[in-house]
């Protein structure tokens, strides 16, 4: 009868390193604030890339690396994220994050912020009839 070995396979040595593909490039500071503002304002990328008129992939690599965007572009961006230029290029403070709703639901109030006094009672009082059902 021959003898037969047996060979234990070790697992890898990994002590706690990460899995997937190292980063190449720390990301760059106007793709982090872009970030910031985008997702205080409940924006994913693809529904700021909408507001915008441009690809979902447009935004990622705004977000990504350091591009050349027109003047234009960078005005309308600001006005799509409510900040001013200056904020979303990192000269000015950044404000507090408020404490509001975010996602679908803040931007249904903000857009319900800005119709007539007459049509946003209605609005209040189906909101609070329906929140009061809900908490009883």
């Amino acid at each position: 009868m021959q003898d037969t070995s047996t060979v234990e396979i070790m697992p890898p040595y990994t002590d706690g390193m990460k899995t997937g593909r190292p980063v190449r490039r720390e990301g760059n500071s106007f793709g982090k604030r872009l970030v910031m503002f985008r997702e205080r304002k409940g924006f994913s990328q693809s529904q700021l890339a909408e507001a915008m008129d441009v690809s979902q992939g447009s935004v990622a690599r705004w977000e990504q690396r350091s591009v050349a965007m027109p003047p234009e572009q960078m005005l309308q961006l600001a006005k799509v994220l409510g900040v001013s230029v200056i904020e979303l290029l990192g000269e000015g403070e950044v404000p507090k994050e408020a404490s509001v709703p975010r996602g679908r639901m803040r931007q249904v109030f903000y857009a319900a912020a800005k119709l007539p006094r007459r049509q946003q009672e209605k609005i209040v009082d189906v909101v609070e009839a329906f929140v009061e059902k809900k908490s009883i």
